[in-house]
């Protein structure tokens, strides 16, 4: 296809393009506006507007209608990268003779892909889900949604609030009553002016719409896996993830301080919470699989190896461009690195010990894979 090749960037289900200058891929589109050209990247780099709990139908669909935009007006040719959830969302956009909830022409979007890239997405589900399928679910998958928008904007979080959510998280079935709105509004008190009512705006919109939770469960997305096959001539590509398991060694990196241990404590609870069950994943490993797995970790992670929030063994699919020690966000750039310009902020400290030289190496990959022939080509 002639023209230019432009990359489009998909958030997950903690973020937000359309919020102002919430970067939830900052680092991520600098990075490859500066790599990509000698790659052979030569058009533009966007960010796609979500709605973060929102279903993959209509996620997929705003998808859709930014590649359409795209091709207006500028041409060429796209490539997906997707982040968590994102990468759903581009599987989905791209099955042949899928329908989506939009005007747009779906066809026309989905021919002139090129490559997808998944990031730390739960093809094969993760346990996590589960825990955001109820009125109480939708609130707090909301409210994770907010605290990394907050994260973004100030590098860090209130240390009570982190306390308050890791108690909260720590014992899920208790729901004590108005807890999570009193923790949302907690964080939204710290917004002023029209940032607060962009905000509020936006939840009020996007709530008629929470069916994300229910469909990243592990036994839905079996069925979702069976109805998606892959589209002929494009390539998929995973970045797979893994987190160290929390004990004493990830303590001790997550940094000293009040404000790193509870984080860190955070961190274990929903580590806990996205451990894979046995026999997770439902698929073969292939011996490229197995090669890299072993390559990066020194052994195949099993069923509770996750970054945090996804399975390490879920996020396979297609070709394995990079396995990397990092949690659900450090893999897009937000990891510690305060005196970096512009700077990274972590979400959580984890402890992987993920760093701007190899966010960097994955990065550059990432540009490498998107501008190789496709499979019909090769």
């Amino acid at each position: 296809m002639a023209g230019r090749h432009h990359v489009i960037l998909v958030p997950g289900f903690f973020g937000f393009a359309n919020l102002g200058d919430f970067a939830y891929f900052g680092h991520v589109r600098d990075l490859l506006a500066d790599v990509g050209p000698a790659q052979g990247l030569d058009g533009e780099v966007r960010v796609s507007l979500t709605e973060p709990t929102s279903s993959l139908q209509r996620r997929a669909a705003l998808l859709a209608e930014a590649i359409s935009a795209l091709l207006e007006s500028a041409g060429g040719r796209v490539s997906l990268v997707g982040h968590s959830s994102g990468g759903l969302d581009a599987r989905l956009l791209l099955t042949p003779g899928v329908t989506l909830p939009t005007s747009v022409d779906v066809e026309r979007c989905a021919a002139s892909i090129h490559a997808v890239v998944t990031v730390a997405t739960p093809h094969h589900g993760t346990p996590l889900a589960q825990h955001f399928t109820t009125l109480f679910g939708q609130k707090l998958l909301a409210l994770l949604s907010l605290a990394t928008v907050y994260t973004l904007r100030t590098g860090r979080l209130p240390l009570g609030f982190v306390l308050r959510l890791a108690r909260l998280l720590r014992r899920p079935n208790a729901r004590p009553a108005g807890v999570v709105d009193q923790l949302f509004l907690q964080l939204l008190g710290d917004f002023s002016g029209k940032r607060r009512q962009a905000i509020e705006n936006f939840f009020r919109t996007v709530g008629t719409d929470q069916g994300l939770g229910a469909q990243l469960a592990p036994n839905t997305m079996q069925a979702f896996n069976a109805s998606t096959p892959d589209r002929p001539g494009v390539r998929y590509g995973a970045v797979v993830t893994r987190a160290r398991p929390p004990g004493v060694r990830s303590f001790l990196r997550a940094g000293i301080g009040p404000y790193a241990h509870a984080t860190h404590a955070l961190f274990v609870v929903l580590y806990r919470f996205a451990a894979g069950r046995p026999g997770d994943p439902p698929k073969q490993l292939t011996p490229g699989d197995l090669a890299a797995l072993q390559k990066a970790y020194g052994r195949v992670p099993d069923h509770r190896a996750n970054d945090g929030i996804v399975p390490t063994l879920s996020q396979l699919w297609g070709d394995i461009i990079a396995a990397v020690w990092a949690d659900h966000h450090d893999v897009i750039g937000h990891f510690d690195r305060p005196t970096h310009v512009p700077r990274h902020f972590d979400w959580v400290a984890s402890g992987t010990g993920f760093d701007r030289a190899q966010f960097e190496a994955v990065w550059r990959k990432v540009a490498a894979y998107l501008t190789e022939p496709p499979p019909a080509a090769r």
